[in-house]
């Protein structure tokens, strides 16, 4: 059961996101405090299928928006509170950040020594999953299929209804931003893509949840640049939700994981990430959460070693380094956000 969490930690901290508790099966006075940007009924399996193992140990598990889970463990180690005991979320450069910045903690876990070198950094953070982002779009209204480049796109866009495409509000999610950088990186007319998005009346979400059901419902005809995990689970049970792979390149990211400086539990921290990262965990991520396993262990369509051997040279993973914490130069940053409101405001 989703139950709000209401309360403020206090006048100087940012406040509690939603919270799910799982008892411990089998009782005990142990509690495990986790941070995560993936919805809490999409982590259930994960965490009754940790809680298999550790029948003792009962789950705090707290829904946030990923520059939340920053702020949180940020303000918390800086009150000299405790803070959660694992940060899981797929703003690979906000939490590097954290890490570089001295909030997260070394861990020896199982496993790591053989986990791909550029999924981890100083044995403090890891690369757990290997996500696609990709166009969604509304079946009805494309017969004969979406544009699936973003030349493609930019022409569609110059004659679609107006508020009919969707994306990332890069104000307001780090993942966004995190797409939207290396969009930079790879697609010469990416600024000419924002301006015909804000000719079209884009409507921005600080989640791929709200794009996906603006898309399957109507509202939205498309949706750029939606984690594929979520999109991949929706369109299974939603007829009218169709999503495509980008024919010229698709930009990889990874949810990552660390133990914070400041956690209450570090052993329960590292017990769950070692889970997570063990062949197990790494399945329940692939079959259950439809979640592309990073490890080499884990085979079938699910998995990172299956889309690059099916996409090839399609693919730019986003590997865990401090290059990511390029993206987050303030003085480059607020460029970036000036760029883009000049682009979609100018035009309302």
């Amino acid at each position: 059961m989703r139950l709000p969490f209401v309360l403020l930690l206090c006048l100087a901290l940012p406040a509690r996101g939603d919270v799910v508790v799982f008892p411990a099966p089998e009782g005990g006075g142990r509690e495990l405090v986790v941070y995560s940007s993936l919805d809490s009924p999409l982590a259930r399996p994960l965490i009754e299928a940790f809680q298999r193992e550790a029948p003792d140990v009962a789950v705090r598990y707290e829904d946030l928006l990923t520059g939340e889970i920053a702020e949180r463990v940020t303000a918390e180690t800086d009150a000299g509170r405790a803070t959660a005991d694992l940060v899981f979320s797929s703003a690979m450069d906000v939490t590097v950040k954290l890490a570089n910045d001295g909030y997260a903690r070394p861990v020896q876990v199982r496993g790591a020594q053989d986990w791909p070198g550029w999924a981890g950094w100083r044995d403090m953070v890891f690369a757990l999953t290997f996500e696609p982002a990709v166009i969604v779009y509304h079946k009805p209204s494309f017969p004969n299929g979406p544009p699936d480049t973003r030349a493609a796109l930019i022409d569609w866009l110059a004659t679609a209804p107006k508020g009919a495409v969707g994306t990332y509000d890069i104000a307001r999610s780090a993942v966004g931003y995190l797409f939207l950088m290396r969009d930079q990186e790879h697609f010469a007319d990416l600024w000419p893509l924002v301006r015909a998005m804000g000719r079209a009346g884009v409507q921005v979400f600080p989640t791929s949840r709200e794009v996906i059901e603006g898309v399957n419902a109507g509202r939205l005809r498309l949706g750029y640049n939606v984690l594929g995990s979520y999109a991949a689970d929706q369109a299974l049970r939603l007829p009218d939700l169709g999503l495509v792979l980008p024919r010229d390149y698709v930009v990889v990211v990874s949810r990552v994981a660390l133990v914070p400086r400041a956690a209450a539990a570090p052993d329960l921290g590292e017990a769950f990430l070692e889970f997570l990262m063990s062949r197990e965990g790494q399945t329940v991520l692939a079959e259950r959460l439809r979640l592309p396993a990073v490890s080499l262990e884990v085979s079938g369509k699910d998995s990172a070693a299956a889309m690059q051997e099916a996409l090839g040279a399609r693919l730019r993973p986003v590997p865990v380094s401090p290059g990511l914490l390029a993206y987050l130069d303030a003085a480059s940053r607020a460029r970036v956000l000036a760029e883009w409101r000049k682009a979609l405001e100018s035009h309302e």
